[in-house]
């Protein structure tokens, strides 16, 4: 009788910390997200670097697809 208590016990404790875990990871991508958003909505001349600079790759990369020469 102890011993399903203490395996019930172990088990659920295991559980909890599992979703403790879980949550701070989605809470860490949640803020990570806000940051990109609040990156994109100022405007920085430095993220429309990036913007342009990700889509000359994505280009690139539809053109080696397509069998393109570059």
């Amino acid at each position: 009788m102890t011993s399903d208590f203490v395996l019930a016990f172990s088990g659920l404790t295991g559980l909890a910390m599992i979703a403790l875990a879980a949550l701070r990871g989605w809470d860490g991508w949640l803020a990570l997200k806000r940051l990109e958003i609040e990156r994109h909505e100022t405007g920085d001349t430095a993220s429309l670097i990036d913007l342009a600079d990700m889509r000359e790759r994505l280009r690139k990369l539809e053109a080696i697809a397509a069998g393109v020469d570059l």
